[in-house]
């Protein structure tokens, strides 16, 4: 019997790639797709390369049904899942949020990195962070599933071996980390203007941006105890892909590129590439796949590690798709055999 999977906010960027992603999946049947301002358009008519996949309209949240889906994904702006989850957890659906409001387990610190107060602090500790290849296990029996943000995947992925290990100082981890303007959502603003990210790079958010506490604490939990962090997000002018260059002290000695090989032996979406090689973005593109390479420049102290994936797919609507073939119970790789789109 297919799993029946509704979408609110299927308009956005993850939306359209969620969309993209469960059209082709072989256990799925799409029931709902909402949107207040869309009701009654079909999906085809915003998205034409979704034309003879989903044949679906979108639909007004109160009347799409969701209480009758096995799975609900929140593609939504921050502050909208955690106000309709507890409902949907009442009715025994599993839901899988691709927004902020589950992956933060301090409720002061939601409210400060988010500038609202959190609707249902009492679900929090019910949300399983959904990285898999940290939490798979974790993630096979949840109900509510946080999926992590884009930049934290590739962050964390790239760190982990190392921070698992305990063979660097984490009190002062480097993450010098780029993105493409699809990151930044589908709505219109200025910055992500063709003539204003086109033929430009810029960092932002070095003060503080909101992923940081999500990254620290995954990491803090990795390690067993407090990681400092420098994170510094960057603006590239691509449509999508997620390049981090990742920098910490060695405190022991050891064959970095046999621990990354080894932590990722049979992982199905991290490919650890062969030693001295540098991973591209477009090598993920459209892909649920993140490729690492590991470096000790001049043998030194310091270890450099590059990791990219895809923000719309393994940073968002892929991952979604790998914790719902988890939480069903289903193979993994389940409508994610994507190869990589070149050029």
């Amino acid at each position: 019997m297919a799993i029946r999977a509704g979408i609110v906010g299927g308009t956005g960027y993850t939306g359209v790639e969620l969309l993209r992603l469960l059209a082709r999946h072989p256990d799925v049947e799409i029931k709902a797709i909402t949107s207040r301002g869309d009701a009654g358009k079909p999906v085809s008519d915003m998205f034409s390369s979704l034309r003879g996949h989903v044949d679906l309209a979108f639909s007004d949240p109160a009347q799409a049904g969701l209480d009758a889906c096995d799975v609900v994904f929140f593609a939504t702006p921050n502050g909208i899942a955690m106000e309709q989850v507890p409902a949907l957890l009442d009715a025994g659906v599993k839901v899988i949020d691709l927004a902020a409001d589950f992956r933060l387990k301090d409720v002061d610190a939601w409210a400060k990195w988010y500038g609202m107060p959190h609707a249902c602090p009492g679900v929090l500790e019910r949300a399983v962070y959904g990285l898999p290849e940290v939490n798979r296990a974790l993630i096979r029996g949840a109900q509510l599933v946080a999926n992590p943000g884009c930049y934290p995947t590739a962050v964390q992925l790239g760190f982990a071996p190392l921070v698992e290990a305990g063979v660097v100082d984490v009190a002062n981890l480097v993450a010098d980390v780029k993105s493409g303007v699809s990151g930044a959502g589908r709505k219109a603003e200025v910055s992500a203007l063709f003539a204003e990210a086109g033929d430009n790079f810029k960092a932002y958010g070095v003060g503080g941006h909101r992923h940081l506490p999500e990254i620290r604490q995954g990491l803090s939990a990795i390690a067993a105890k407090d990681v400092g962090l420098t994170f510094v997000p960057h603006l590239t002018p691509l449509i999508r892909g997620i390049h981090a260059t990742l920098y910490a002290r060695l405190t022991a000695d050891c064959d970095l590129q046999a621990l990354y090989e080894g932590r990722y032996r049979g992982e199905p979406f991290v490919d650890v590439l062969p030693a001295g090689s540098h991973p591209e973005t477009r090598s993920v593109r459209a892909s649920n796949m993140c490729r690492i390479a590991v470096h000790r420049p001049q043998g030194g102290d310091v270890v450099v590690v590059l990791s990219v994936i895809d923000n719309l797919t393994k940073g968002a609507a892929g991952q979604a798709v790998q914790n719902m073939n988890l939480m069903f119970g289903i193979d993994e790789s389940c409508g994610l055999e994507l190869v990589p789109v070149l050029p």
